[in-house]
């Protein structure tokens, strides 16, 4: 009789799972902290939000976790932002200088998209690139500012803006150095890096090099255009960008704010468009933001970065996707078309389907944290608060960490919703739905079709 065999999506959400088990249990340990225990379902939080590379905090991190327990929070979010699934092949492929298939797959599923594509040198290179970043990126913290970025701060909060985890070591996150400009210009490219995927940086690097990285070149040679792929990404993320950063420096600073200089205006709306890529940081607080912004920001969180990266939401693709889905009816075409080329039926399925499971969870939760939250409370009692437990919400499926303050106040019911949200977050609803349907036997008919009036 033949064994059925695993559906290799289940081996990346045990890792992750059993990850953040581990996490759990080392951040609940007394060495890990300073004072105050930590309970089981704050530490459960904590864990997942830095495995999940999400930034969402209920305690201070940078005075209620020792150096062990910051260094904890760092594994986690180094394991969490490339997958862990990268890690343990890359282990086997430098050990048996081959992958098997079913890592192939495993990592594809999470961090390729793409089961044909050769992992060998690939593995190799996006481990060792991501490392060369982090440690640029830390090394231009220090120089920058060695009092406020010390060794292990600054290769914290490097690691943590390329993973797109936002966990900082200060209670305000980056709100000292809003008008410094260097320090922000790492951060946000870091931010940028991390959230463009894997296989558009590996791709960049082969431009700049003029060796085919992937293919193990080591050899000059010509390489073409960028990708359709890549360009799709580049062009996504650029106008979502400079987008974002217009849409809140004209609702937040010009119409009514005033309280920062011009300067520190426009370089805090630029920072804060690019760290809703996801990464979580911010050099204001988001606590006294306008609704308008608010909302700007909760859009940008919700589409995150690009496939294969170490961002959460629904992706920058499937956002060019949605719109070349809506342009097409609208102008009566059949086809959603993207640059030069059509997008198959497949690519439009995933995409609309993933819309609408992103759209339902975020509902779900939403729902599930109004009741826990504010319970039978009467509306006019609880002004604001249903913006606050939306944004949060979104900025946990999206693994951003972005909060307008109120985490450290939820229930528990509220941090272990928002836990699963982090969890399917970073994974993906697909993945999810993929599970589900692994369930269920595969219809071997097609039933009769009838049209039904809409709209």
């Amino acid at each position: 009789m033949l064994r059925k065999k695993t559906p290799t999506f289940l081996f990346p959400i045990a890792g992750f799972a059993l990850t953040i088990l581990a996490g759990t249990i080392l951040l609940h340990q007394r060495f890990s902290l300073t004072g105050e225990p930590l309970g089981w379902v704050d530490a459960l939080f904590t864990a997942t939000s830095a495995t999940c590379v999400t930034g969402l905090a209920v305690v201070d991190t940078g005075t209620a976790f020792s150096t062990a327990g910051q260094s904890v929070l760092l594994a986690l979010i180094q394991l969490g932002g490339l997958g862990i699934m990268t890690y343990t092949s890359l282990i086997f492929y430098l050990w048996r200088n081959r992958i098997s298939l079913t890592d192939r797959e495993a990592v594809s599923q999470t961090l390729l998209h793409d089961p044909k594509f050769s992992l060998g040198h690939f593995l190799k290179h996006v481990v060792l690139g991501c490392l060369l970043i982090e440690a640029f990126g830390a090394l231009a913290l220090f120089l920058l500012d060695p009092q406020g970025f010390a060794p292990f701060s600054a290769l914290f909060h490097a690691v943590s803006a390329f993973c797109n985890a936002g966990f900082a070591l200060q209670s305000d996150s980056l709100m000292h150095w809003r008008g410094n400009i260097g320090v922000n210009a790492v951060f946000m490219g870091l931010i940028v890096l991390g959230g463009l995927g894997f296989v558009v940086l590996l791709e960049l690097a082969e431009h700049a090099t003029g060796k085919h990285i992937r293919a193990g070149g080591s050899s000059f040679q010509p390489v073409g255009r960028l990708s359709w792929h890549a360009r799709v990404v580049l062009s996504m993320s650029v106008w979502l960008i400079i987008g974002g950063a217009l849409a809140i420096l004209v609702v937040e600073f010009l119409l009514h704010s005033g309280q920062y200089a011009p300067g520190e205006e426009l370089l805090g709306s630029l920072f804060q468009s690019v760290t809703c890529r996801t990464a979580g940081f911010n050099t204001m607080d988001i606590g006294t933001l306008s609704n308008v912004s608010l909302l700007v920001m909760m859009f940008l969180m919700f589409v995150g970065g690009a496939p294969g990266s170490c961002a959460g939401g629904v992706k920058v693709t499937t956002l060019r996707a949605m719109t070349a889905f809506c342009v097409a009816r609208l102008k009566g075409r059949h086809q959603a078309v993207v640059g030069n080329f059509a997008l198959d039926e497949s690519t439009m399925n995933g995409a609309l389907t993933l819309m609408m499971l992103a759209t339902g969870v975020i509902a779900l939760a939403t729902l599930i944290l109004c009741v826990s939250e504010t319970g039978a409370v009467p509306h006019a009692a609880t002004r604001g608060q249903f913006l606050e437990i939306l944004f949060e919400v979104v900025s946990a499926f999206g693994t951003v960490g972005l909060s307008t303050g109120i985490t450290p106040e939820l229930s528990t019911t509220g941090k272990l919703t928002l836990t699963a949200l982090m969890f399917v977050g970073r994974l993906g609803p697909i993945v999810f739905l993929q599970v589900l349907q692994e369930l269920y036997t595969q219809e071997k008919f097609r039933w009769a079709e009838k049209r039904l009036p809409i709209g």
